[in-house]
């Protein structure tokens, strides 16, 4: 099993509770073992489903063409979408039956964003998902090593 700490993840998670998770995983302070996310750029199609379905039609229609830009702006620079765009350009690298996106958040829609969480757009693109206990919970014997 490996796993891939992309710079943007890390970025946003040092601002959430306090950037506690780095805290408590201080490897993730490796920059050795983070990888860059500023070649990571959405193609034509990922720019269509962007607009068509990772969106919520109702409050996109509610926007102004310009304000709509700001927030898919705002999505594309992202670590969610920064993820997504990971796993969907390495998919021939990576085994996809084995790679998993963790999040903390839910599928259900409980604020007022133009796009819709991250659990649901990895359902739409059928990108396993899981919270880190449920994947901690499926390893026997679980260990870090650094090489």
């Amino acid at each position: 099993k490996e796993i891939v700490i992309l710079e943007t993840v890390y970025k946003e998670s040092k601002l959430v509770v306090c950037g506690i998770i780095v805290e408590r995983l201080d490897f993730l302070n490796d920059k050795k073992l983070r990888t860059k996310t500023d070649d990571l750029l959405p193609d034509k199609k990922y720019f269509n489903r962007l607009e068509n379905e990772f969106c919520y039609g109702a409050r996109k229609n509610s926007l102004t063409p310009s304000e709509f830009e700001s927030r898919k702006k705002a999505f594309l620079e992202s670590a969610d979408s920064k993820l997504l765009l990971y796993c969907l350009q390495h998919k021939d690298e990576i085994d996809s039956a084995n790679y998993v996106i963790v999040t903390e958040e839910t599928v259900s829609s409980n604020d007022n964003k133009a796009f819709k969480k991250l659990p649901a757009i990895c359902d739409t693109l059928e990108i396993k998902h899981s919270t880190l206990p449920e994947l901690m919970g499926t390893f026997n014997d679980f260990t870090i090593e650094f090489l």
